[in-house]
């Protein structure tokens, strides 16, 4: 799953224009709003999370030298919140080849809990230096965070990757995710 979503948003990353133009971009079925820096591109895919086959709906760009993404997906149990956002985060982590707790550029994590969303201990904000799929460092910053709407539950992710910390930019980009 990890290698699938890596794969999917990089395609989706490498038509965006390097322009720093801050924009608007709204995950309909979720009820998110993000602003990202440069003209997203948008993909679906299915991918298996908490033992689901689930569709993740993906916007996403690239603007100097930083990767941006959101993700979202919609699961019909709310119960599968915490294991959902759990099982999310060790695919992200997979995927980048994070190292393991207590070598040097491992994850660590602080709450992340934006205004409308579940408080939950899985609702993290993680930074780690990872590896890309062709072996290059990369640090991350990522959160994942849910909340119930009616009788479903939204599960979604958002990352910042670029070459080296980029601790502002990141900031910036997560204090504009609003659950609407």
């Amino acid at each position: 799953m990890d290698r699938i979503l890596v794969a999917a948003l990089a395609l989706c990353l490498s038509a965006c224009s390097p322009a720093l133009n801050w924009r608007s971009v709204v995950l309909p079925e979720i009820g998110l709003r993000a602003s990202l820096p440069c003209k997203p591109e948008h993909l679906e895919r299915r991918i298996e999370l908490a033992g689901t086959d689930t569709a993740v709906d993906m916007a996403g760009c690239a603007a100097d030298g930083v990767t941006f993404a959101v993700a979202c997906a919609v699961l019909s149990n709310p119960a599968q919140a915490g294991a959902a956002l759990a099982h999310w985060r060790a695919a992200v982590l997979a995927g980048l080849r994070a190292p393991a707790p207590g070598q040097p550029g491992a994850a660590q994590d602080s709450p992340f809990v934006p205004v409308g969303a579940l408080d939950l201990p899985q609702s993290v904000r993680t930074v780690v230096q990872g590896r890309q799929p062709g072996g290059e460092a990369v640090h991350a910053q990522a959160v994942w965070f849910a909340r119930v709407q009616g009788p479903q539950l939204s599960a979604c992710h958002a990352v910042v990757l670029s070459a080296g910390p980029r601790a502002e930019v990141a900031e910036g980009f997560f204090s504009g995710l609003e659950l609407q």
